[in-house]
């Protein structure tokens, strides 16, 4: 699944869903086989690592892949698709003759691991024709035997069918009965085993698992058509996220308006239908300026659309333009170590390494250790994000850890880490604590429409819910909202930040990039935030 297909998912009414396939069809018991063993993993990597080496390749490493999936999706009181899919194989990247070379093969033999090895590296010569500069690669330790493991609780794959089935149907009974005209609701459950080797000496076993469970709920009234989707994030957890604990339950005057690392999907349906008929019936909002407070469920977009992206190094460099272009943040700017990307409070930072994030690796998928590093600081725009051969450029010597390819068959590149706003570190704010000082305002939770330009700059964005503020206090919940702003003007009106007990997780569960397309899952944190005298628009009234 592309972006753009993403984007017609989350942007689902009553239409159908095309379900995105990857690999061959199995059933549900062979997702729950162990797959192949770590010692034999080892020894095929070794036949591609020593193949390369001797056809030429100065240096080599190797990817070995299962990648397995379960998408469940319902509508209303039926059931329209169980998905279970494998995919598996081996991809080796090699430089020679100070080229990039990549081959892939599914066929796991050592003939045929050999065979790709070579073609990888007979792809690098040819390419050295038309390079002027050898690729130049930043150290990395090679760790030896290693493994890391998505720590989950529940296997999502080891619950039966029936029961997530029965969940979904009862999630689309409880937005149903409370106020919902439609609703489709799914289950995304993904696995990915991978076991990374390369010839500085590394040997990395990796077990990571995402969950996300959307559903996409709307009503028809006399106002006409209105949709609500779920407030729950995709995560780097098992099934256990679906608990729904109430601990983890986020409360704004007495509402329950998201949730923390624990997810109670049938609430939140139930809840959607309620607000799908406040929608019909609430009052557009009036154009003009206000102080926006946004939650975290819904400032996760705005981070990864205007700061995730754009400081990306390769499409700062020129290097990568798709799905919305390069980048205004340019090297010019990050040197004169002045460039104001947002007020003094605004701290950015990017990981693959915080708990229950869809980024959560232990490696990267070029071996590198993963880590945490400041992208904005106290305002001033400080770092990218770069992989082993692009850090030279912005004069580092250190990988920043963020390569990743979708699959064994795809060869790996700078992907967006973790992009997360740090909270106030002075204050524990609640949500409530940062409403209250807001005299005209809009309150935005969710995620919604959005658009950005060519350079990451200009931009517009809705949400799920819009509730106003006067004099401190949510009052009425209201319709139609989109502000818009550009990316600089935006993050230098941040006003006030919640504290670290707010602090959330939201996430992208399908983000597309490159040319051919691959998908990378991401999560953005940050708490409750305020910006002040934002533009306002009106959509109903712009359509």
């Amino acid at each position: 699944m592309d972006r753009r297909e993403f984007i017609k998912l989350t942007g689902i009414g009553v239409g159908g869903i095309a379900l995105p396939i990857m690999g061959n069809v199995v059933s549900a018991e062979q997702l729950l086989d162990p797959g192949m063993d770590v010692a034999i993993k080892k020894k095929l990597a070794d036949v591609a690592l020593n193949a390369a080496k001797e056809a030429g390749a100065t240096y080599a490493d190797v990817r070995i892949g299962r990648y397995l999936n379960q998408f469940i999706t319902t509508r209303e009181k039926v059931v329209n698709n169980i998905v279970n899919t494998e995919s598996a194989g081996i991809g080796i990247r090699v430089i020679a003759n100070g080229t990039w070379g990549f081959a892939s093969t599914s066929l796991m033999t050592v003939e045929s691991i050999a065979k790709a090895a070579r073609q990888a590296v007979a792809i690098a010569k040819a390419n050295a024709k038309f390079q002027t500069e050898p690729v130049k690669l930043a150290p990395v330790k090679g760790y030896g035997e290693v493994s890391w493991k998505t720590p989950i609780e529940k296997n999502a794959f080891e619950i039966p069918i029936k029961d997530k089935v029965d969940r979904l149907l009862e999630v689309n009974n409880a937005a149903l009965t409370s106020g919902a005209s439609y609703i489709t609701s799914i289950f995304f459950l993904v696995n990915e085993q991978k076991y990374f080797a390369s010839t500085e000496g590394s040997y990395i076993d990796q077990d990571v698992h995402r969950l996300w469970a959307p559903f996409f709920a709307s009503a028809v009234g006399k106002a006409g058509f209105k949709q609500r989707n779920g407030l729950g994030n995709p995560v780097g957890m098992g099934f256990e996220y679906l608990d729904g604990k109430k601990k983890d339950k986020i409360m704004v005057d007495g509402a329950t308006i998201g949730y923390g690392n624990s997810y109670d999907m049938v609430e939140d349906a139930k809840l959607a239908g309620e607000q799908l008929q406040k929608k019909l019936a609430a009052k557009s909002v009036k154009p003009g300026k206000y102080d926006l407070v946004l939650d975290p469920a819904h400032l996760m977009l705005t981070i990864h659309e205007s700061v995730g992206h754009p400081l990306e190094l390769d499409r700062v460099l020129g290097y990568e333009a798709n799905y919305a272009g390069t980048s205004f943040a340019t090297l010019d700017k990050w040197r004169t170590k002045k460039f104001e990307y947002g007020s003094d409070i605004v701290n950015l930072f990017a990981d693959k390494n915080q708990p229950y994030s869809l980024g959560n690796v232990g490696y990267d998928d070029e071996g590198v250790k993963t880590k945490e590093w400041d992208l904005i600081k106290g305002g001033i725009l400080v770092n990218y994000q770069a992989t082993r051969d692009q850090v030279h450029m912005i004069d580092q010597n250190e990988s920043h850890g963020c390569c990743y390819a979708q699959s064994w068959r795809d060869v790996q590149f700078q992907r967006m880490p973790n992009v997360s706003l740090r909270p106030n570190a002075k204050q524990d704010l609640s949500a409530n604590d940062i409403i209250k000082d807001v005299k005209d305002g809009i309150y935005i939770v969710g995620r919604g429409s959005y658009s950005i330009d060519q350079q990451r700059y200009n931009f517009q964005f809705g949400g799920q819910l819009f509730y106003e503020i006067k004099d401190g206090k949510i009052t009425d919940q209201i319709e139609d909202v989109a502000y818009q702003s550009n990316t600089q003007e935006f993050w230098n009106s941040c006003a006030q930040l919640a504290g670290k007990s707010d602090y959330r997780l939201g996430g992208s569960f399908f983000d597309g990039k490159g040319q051919p397309s691959q998908v990378s899952a991401v999560s953005h944190g940050c708490p409750t935030t305020r910006f002040n005298n934002i533009n306002v628009l009106n959509t109903k009234r712009n359509v």
